[in-house]
């Protein structure tokens, strides 16, 4: 029992990390009809940001905040401007590709520019074990659960009650009619891109130190990220959450009572499976088109 538990909570740490990326799958498609599967090479690029700015002499907190600067101009406003904008108005299919492709470039650009090598990455919980209860816990994994819930509930709560993210949801919801109520669509639509980087940045300093910076490290946690998001609901940012912690603890699960050859191919299991039987997701809603 104590060994599951321990697997619980490991699990619901990684899958909190899976839910700040799956959320900003949710985002970026409710404010502007965006999928962008470069969404594990955002959190990867920001990962050796923070490497750099370390070396030339500048602390975790203080390279982590020099990031999120970089992240929301690079990542959120050039992604936004050079990218999403001039493509969508094509319909869905170009953004899709462009973004494969940005994905491909940022793998292949790390990989020749700066190292094709696992770099080690400093953990902002350290490595200290202690006891609770007779289970021996991590304070990576409980800093990291924690951490990645209280960023997720408060983009939930910025959301749902600020007037800014209730303008964010108009338009998410329908971006004429918030037009019409004298919202400023295009802004808000940045906003989301922006809180979407600086998400991306948060994951990139608690998944690093686990995963190691590397340069291919962003395909399969970009993978899993929009499993959780499809299994969680598309359409539903609390969806992120659940199908990010389902994911995680599956995952767990799997490696430990089943083999852990069979790790990598949960998320893919579960998504089959919620297609198949819930395509709307668990937490989604059934969206109708007139065609």
């Amino acid at each position: 029992m104590t060994d599951f538990v321990q697997l619980l909570l490991s699990g619901m740490a990684t899958g909190s990390i899976y839910a700040l990326a799956a959320l900003g799958f949710t985002l970026l498609w409710q404010a502007s009809g965006t999928i962008n599967f470069a969404q594990g090479e955002f959190v990867m690029l920001p990962a050796f940001a923070m490497l750099g700015f370390g070396a030339l002499g500048a602390p975790l907190p203080l390279a982590f905040v020099l990031t999120c600067i970089v992240a929301v101009a690079v990542l959120g406003w050039a992604f936004k401007r050079g990218i999403a904008d001039p493509l969508l108005r094509f319909g869905l299919m170009p953004i899709v590709v462009a973004t494969i492709g940005l994905a491909i470039a940022a793998r292949n650009g790390v990989r020749a520019g700066y190292s094709a090598e696992a770099h080690p990455f400093p953990s902002p919980f350290g490595t200290e074990l202690f006891t609770l209860g007779g289970l021996t816990v991590s304070l990576a994994d409980v800093g990291t659960l924690a951490v990645a819930l209280a960023l997720v509930l408060g983009t939930q709560a910025f959301l749902a009650r600020t007037v800014t993210g209730r303008a964010m949801q108009a338009v998410a919801q329908n971006a004429e009619s918030a037009t019409v109520l004298g919202i400023d669509v295009p802004r808000m639509i940045l906003y989301t891109f922006a809180i979407n980087a600086v998400l991306a940045c948060a994951a990139a300093l608690l998944v690093t130190p686990t995963y190691l910076a590397k340069f291919d490290m962003g395909e399969s946690l970009g993978a899993k990220a929009f499993f959780a998001a499809i299994i969680g609901g598309f359409n539903n940012s609390r969806g992120a959450l659940l199908g990010g912690i389902v994911v995680g603890v599956s995952e767990n699960l799997a490696a430990a009572y089943v083999s852990p050859a069979y790790k990598d191919a949960v998320a893919l299991v579960l998504f089959m499976a919620v297609i198949l039987l819930r395509p709307q997701g668990l937490l989604g809603r059934k969206v109708e088109r007139k065609v």
